[in-house]
């Protein structure tokens, strides 16, 4: 598996359109990073896989799956990963009319965005890379599009949400995430069980989940047994497609594969063939 795959699309200093986008890229390795002056264009980073943790302005935000953070030009950060290892995608962009269209749409402060997983901001940017390496965009045009494509699918899918909810709402819902890290093999797990685990209602949770991730409890829950997936199909090349379905909590593998594709975009078995 690549490490990082890159694109540099526009170099330093040059703005030949009003929107440009200087680089996009897939690192499934996320080394921290540290920047007090902050980064000179605007800066966009999302988790692809696992979890990170991004620090603004002397807090601590979160980023699961479906979540990702807008730091606007020179607004010191740092961020690194919380697990084992973190992907992420990126983008970076600027332009003369950029600060005029993030204006336009409300984004005017850096921070934290969370999205539904079936909305068209799920799949952006990775979809952008794909277009990119296949079809060099040798004049710019279509990466300046592509920046204002962007910012309106943020403005219209994206939730943004303010740190101190999503802080107080993680410390509540922690024991119930790391309990779900230990009994995902289970597929007899079910929502009241989760509920039962932080002592609030059914009902309760879903919104709590909502709030702070964008997605249902049984969403993430569905979310983490495909990342437990796809690194036993990685780690464990030999064994059988069908085990590695019991071992992430799937009663039948038929289930596993159509969900597994849902969520991914290929069969278990090409997913292993690629990485």
């Amino acid at each position: 598996m690549t490490a990082h795959r890159r694109i540099v699309l526009t170099a330093s200093g040059e703005q030949p359109l009003p929107l440009y986008i200087e680089a996009i890229g897939h690192n499934h390795d996320q080394e921290p990073i540290v920047r007090p002056h902050g980064y000179p264009l605007y800066h966009w980073i999302q988790t692809a896989e696992g979890e990170g943790v991004l620090s603004f302005e002397g807090k601590q935000t979160a980023l699961p799956p479906g979540s990702g953070f807008l730091l606007l030009p020179n607004d010191p950060h740092e961020y690194k990963a919380t697990g084992r290892r973190w992907g992420t995608l990126y983008l970076t962009f600027g332009g003369p009319a950029a600060d005029n269209l993030a204006d336009m749409l409300g984004l005017r402060q850096s921070g934290l965005f969370r999205w539904e997983s079936d909305t068209p901001f799920a799949s952006l940017v990775g979809s952008l890379l794909d277009r990119f390496e296949g079809e060099p965009d040798l004049f710019g045009l279509q990466a300046s599009t592509e920046v204002y494509r962007f910012l309106i699918t943020l403005h219209k899918y994206g939730q943004r949400h303010g740190q101190a909810v999503v802080s107080r709402n993680l410390h509540k819902l922690r024991p119930l995430i790391e309990w779900m890290e230990a009994r995902y093999p289970d597929p007899g797990v079910g929502l009241e069980e989760m509920a039962r685990t932080v002592d609030v209602s059914v009902r309760q949770l879903n919104d709590l989940f909502r709030e702070t991730f964008g997605i249902s409890p049984y969403a993430y829950f569905l979310n983490l047994r495909i990342r437990k997936a796809k690194e036993l199909l990685i780690g464990r090349r030999d064994a059988p497609v069908k085990h590695i379905s019991r071992q992430c909590g799937f009663r039948d593998v038929s289930h596993f594969i159509a969900t597994f594709r849902k969520s991914v975009g290929l069969s278990p078995e090409r997913f292993r063939k690629l990485y």
